[in-house]
């Protein structure tokens, strides 16, 4: 579903990746793990097109994306959910998800569209009148995903999910994700939290200093003895 082949990119003079090589599958949960700086929201930015790659190609279902605008990219069926959420806290739950379906203009697929995130997320259908900015942070979270989901992607680009949340919380947003493969959505998510994430996804590549230096599946990964070393806290 979609390829980086040799991605290098920074902000200005600062390079941040180099060589960067990812394939992600149809109907997978893949995470890319790494500490704080490694460049993964970097890769994820390169992937929606609020970065441009200085070299090298971004391939999405047999289409380079690398030199695409965000809107173009995600009217291919890209969406991306930030580490923030960026989510309008002074509109309400409904007008948060009414506004993910932005590019969408048939009217019947909006307000189905709707009745299936409030499907997956029923705490957000009790929430649907209160606003974005009195939510729980666990609830900000899911209405980031849902709203995320709105605009009917084949693949999501979630950003550390974990962030500020409650280890219970956390395992639910998780799981949840995980949900969603068996909806049709591919899932590629960026996360700091490598226990937890390795127990949820299918595979996983590893990011340090802004080169891919590791990938396998989420059983191999946690039997890695530099996984175990450098993520997991076991000598």
């Amino acid at each position: 579903m979609l390829e980086l082949d040799d991605i290098c990119a920074g902000y200005g003079k600062l390079d941040v990746l180099w060589n960067i090589c990812m394939d992600i599958n149809e109907g997978e949960f893949v995470a890319l793990i790494g500490a704080n700086g490694a460049g993964k929201t970097t890769t994820m930015r390169c992937i929606s097109g609020l970065v441009k790659p200085k070299s090298g190609a971004a391939v999405f279902l047999g289409q380079r994306i690398d030199k695409s605008t965000v809107q173009q990219i995600c009217g291919s069926g890209i969406s991306f959910v930030t580490d923030d959420g960026c989510l309008f806290s002074g509109m309400t739950v409904k007008e948060n998800l009414l506004m993910g379906a932005y590019i969408v203009r048939d009217k019947r697929q909006k307000e189905e569209s709707l009745e299936k995130v409030l499907s997956l997320f029923p705490r957000l259908r009790e929430r649907i009148r209160q606003t974005a900015g009195t939510l729980s942070g666990g609830e900000r979270k899911m209405l980031a995903i849902a709203r995320g989901l709105m605009s009917h992607p084949k693949l999501m680009l979630v950003d550390e999910p974990s962030l500020g949340l409650a280890p219970k919380v956390v395992a639910t947003v998780f799981e949840t994700l995980r949900s969603l493969t068996g909806e049709g959505v591919t899932v590629l998510l960026v996360e700091q939290n490598v226990k937890t994430t390795l127990n949820f996804v299918d595979r996983a590549y590893v990011l340090e200093h802004g080169k891919i230096v590791g990938e396998g599946s989420g059983v191999e990964l946690k039997q890695n003895d530099h996984i175990k070393r450098s993520y997991l806290g076991i000598v």
